[in-house]
């Protein structure tokens, strides 16, 4: 099983914390310690878990991929004017505890766009967390000149967002470049007049789902 790179830290003092517990349990050994081994035992497969990274099998050819797993809340009309400055459909993507939390490139191409803005921490299925909540924004052009904006958003949960993209780098479709942590929220913003291929309630695959043609 592979882990996230960016979860190892989190992983390495969950687990120094789950042998500290169980220690208690062992040393007190009475009728209280199962309480503390099921803890310590549930503390550390919980974070392995989170943690998961698994391999994705990347389609090919000129799609837009999910750049998160999770469940498709909404698809709508709006106005995107920070990096596509037009009408576009956004895609957004709710993550649960459940769900894998690294990130995937939603499009080959050359990023031109990297923002990062601080701000509340709203439900991340919340209509206003698009533009209060604290978040990172991309915007990447294709080599057909298409462009995609997509966003990292916290929720109420989710306090850290991490992620390794700089203006000017040339990254391909389905590849890792972060994490969300605890639960959060992905919009993802094509042009208009591109076929959206999900509807609301569909389930996605970073890396794999395809949530439209270029």
């Amino acid at each position: 099983m592979r882990f996230a790179k960016d979860g190892v830290p989190v992983i390495v003092a969950v687990l120094f914390l789950s042998l500290i517990i169980i220690a208690i349990g062992w040393i007190l050994n009475n009728a209280f310690s199962i309480l503390l081994y099921l803890a310590g035992v549930g503390l550390s497969g919980f974070t392995l878990f989170f943690f998961r990274d698994p391999e994705r099998s990347i389609p090919e050819g000129d799609f837009v991929l999910a750049p998160a797993d999770g469940k498709v809340i909404s698809v709508d009309d709006v106005r995107e004017d920070t990096y596509l400055g037009r009408s576009a459909r956004q895609i957004t993507i709710f993550l649960s505890l459940g769900d894998v939390h690294v990130n995937r490139y939603p499009v080959s191409g050359k990023v031109e766009h990297v923002s990062y803005h601080p701000g509340k921490y709203l439900v991340a299925w919340h209509p206003k967390a698009s533009e209060l909540n604290e978040r990172a924004e991309f915007g990447i052009r294709h080599p057909s000149g298409v462009p995609i904006f997509y966003r990292q958003i916290t929720g109420f949960v989710a306090r850290r967002i991490v992620f390794h993209t700089k203006e000017g780098d040339e990254v391909s479709a389905g590849d890792r470049f972060g994490i969300m942590k605890f639960g959060s929220r992905m919009d993802i913003l094509v042009p208009d007049d591109m076929e959206v291929l999900v509807s609301e309630g569909d389930r996605t695959r970073g890396g794999e789902t395809i949530l439209g043609r270029l």
